[in-house]
């Protein structure tokens, strides 16, 4: 359950329900919309990845902006050495934004590993977030699954599962997408967060 401008989002039932029709993450407070958030789960080699990039294209032809997140569970560096910027961080600074006419990228010390959640801030204004990974995640799932991968589905009992997409015979209470049906499934996603309402 997510908490956000006094009311409560609960995910059940496949479904992402709220008090009222808008389905998005307000925050009152600023004055701003939090996007919508979906991940794309699956078992390592099932197309994660290769669903995004095609996935996020068919969003941006929609009129959508778009934001992704890629969850990453060890360690991992996009300073390099010997740049200005690294030697900012070598220096102490917590937090180093490098930014040029065309890209802004940060490097910021955090003491935990962030959940989806406290992440969205970043993406004020988008109106779609799609993850990578965090199939432990309480929210809205679509799940890619090649049985010649792997013999199960990894969120067969999730109830936060709102579709599948796979080749394979495979029935879940939920809408099933084959692999080349990328515009279908962003149809469908464009249909159950009513992002065409925005």
């Amino acid at each position: 359950m997510i908490r956000s401008s006094g009311q409560s989002l609960n995910i059940q039932n496949n479904v992402m329900k709220e008090k009222d029709t808008d389905k998005r993450i307000n925050d009152p407070e600023k004055g701003s919309r939090l996007p919508i958030l979906v991940t794309i789960v699956g078992r390592s080699e099932s197309g994660k990845t290769t669903l995004m990039e095609k996935l996020i294209p068919e969003f941006r032809k929609r009129g959508l902006r778009v934001g992704t997140i890629k969850h990453h569970l060890h360690d991992f560096d996009i300073d390099h050495p010997g740049k200005d910027s690294r030697r900012h961080k070598q220096s102490g600074s917590e937090t180093t934004i490098i930014s040029s006419p065309h890209m802004i990228g940060m490097v910021m010390d955090v003491d935990h590993d962030h959940s989806l959640e406290e992440l969205l801030p970043f993406f004020n204004g988008k109106d779609i977030v799609i993850s990578e990974g965090y199939k432990k995640a309480d929210i809205p799932k679509v799940e890619i699954f090649r049985p010649e991968v792997h013999d199960r589905p990894v969120c067969e009992n999730d109830e936060t599962l709102i579709a599948i997409m796979t080749d394979a015979d495979v029935h879940l209470d939920v809408p099933r997408f084959g692999t080349g049906d990328v515009k279908r499934l962003a149809d469908f996603l464009v249909r159950h967060f009513e992002l065409d309402k925005r």
